[in-house]
């Protein structure tokens, strides 16, 4: 098994979380942004299908 010869470094540690962090958030906006477009029904930048439930 492999083991690391020496401890990480805070700084090296915290900014990776940092940068994981950033990712999360701008993912998270986005999918708010997509989901608040497709509720208005007014989006013109995809294309999605909706199901008929009076079958």
């Amino acid at each position: 098994m492999a083991v690391p010869k020496k401890r990480t470094s805070k700084s090296k540690n915290k900014s990776r979380k940092a940068n994981w962090k950033r990712q999360v958030y701008y993912k998270s906006k986005k999918a708010l942004s997509l989901a608040r477009s497709t509720m208005t029904g007014k989006s013109t930048s995809f294309i999605y299908t909706t199901t008929n439930s009076s079958l």
